[in-house]
């Protein structure tokens, strides 16, 4: 059954992003943008019961390996979603969602070997509370903080399109114009939204694993390929926050310090555990 709701899943993964992006592209259908919310709600309860099967399954939280951290973390993208869809009404939030939920949900389903999905007995520095606290805060808090720099991406592409369709047709339409910088604002403005729901969540995180890692290893931080890209990550979207506060950077700067952060992210979540073994590297497998 676990595996029927992942399939089930990523089927309507593959329908939603054709809804999404034919919903875009021709029409602003209200009749397309409710079928495409009321998939993604299914897609999070989908989740949500392949997650509870695989906890009482094997009697601890699914999130010891890459495979239970690939599920919690699409589980997330379209928990967010769901309740962003509800709160702003935008299309272009399931559209830039939608991808990188099939891509993660793919990834897992489709590349990993199957010996990486069966779950195993935990190593001895996972049998611990702190498994469910500093994991999932901290793929709670990957999930928004890649929404957030998708969005503030999107703001990028939208905004050099704006100026390009300005500087070569040369329209001067106000209302045309006035509703493109609306647009451009509420992206900006969500983005900044997000991730600043999703910062404190990293630093949350952040500090869990260094109780945890002080009480299994006897040390609160010991430079780990793990712990060191997650310090990058802090840092680089602190410092996006605070160039939102400094009136000479805004716009299109922070916008590219939070794209900076997307791939930065990634590094963090898949990259260390590709690229090298450490304490962290339960998901290595290469």
């Amino acid at each position: 059954m676990e595996n029927n709701c992942i399939n089930i899943s990523f089927a309507l993964f593959l329908i939603n992003l054709m809804i999404y992006w034919i919903n875009i592209a021709f029409k602003r259908s209200t009749v397309l943008y409710k079928l495409g919310n009321i998939i993604n709600v299914n897609i999070s309860l989908l989740l949500t019961i392949s997650l509870i099967l695989r906890w009482i399954q094997n009697s601890y939280f699914p999130l010891s390996n890459l495979y239970e951290s690939l599920i919690f973390l699409t589980w997330g993208l379209s928990f967010l979603q769901v309740i962003l869809e509800q709160q702003n009404k935008r299309s272009f939030i399931g559209a830039i969602t939608t991808p990188i939920g099939l891509f993660t949900l793919g990834f897992a389903s489709l590349s990993l070997p199957e010996n990486m999905k069966q779950a195993s007995p935990l190593v001895p520095a996972l049998r611990s509370n702190w498994l469910m606290m500093h994991v999932s805060v901290m793929m709670i808090s990957y999930a928004t903080l890649i929404l957030g720099s998708l969005l503030s991406i999107l703001f990028l592409v939208l905004y050099n399109i704006k100026n390009k369709t300005n500087t070569n047709l040369k329209l001067n339409y106000a209302t045309q114009q006035l509703s493109r910088i609306t647009l451009l604002q509420s992206i900006d403005n969500l983005s900044y939204r997000v991730i600043g729901l999703g910062f404190p969540l990293l630093t949350i995180g952040i500090i869990a694993g260094a109780v945890w890692a002080n009480e299994a290893w006897g040390s609160y931080w010991s430079w780990d390929p793990k712990e060191t890209w997650a310090l990058i990550t802090w840092l680089v979207f602190a410092a996006y926050l605070h160039s939102r506060l400094n009136k000479e950077w805004q716009g299109q700067k922070p916008a590219i310090l939070a794209s900076i952060g997307f791939v930065i992210v990634w590094i963090c979540y898949l990259g260390v555990n590709f690229l090298g073994q450490g304490l962290h590297s339960y998901g290595w497998f290469l």
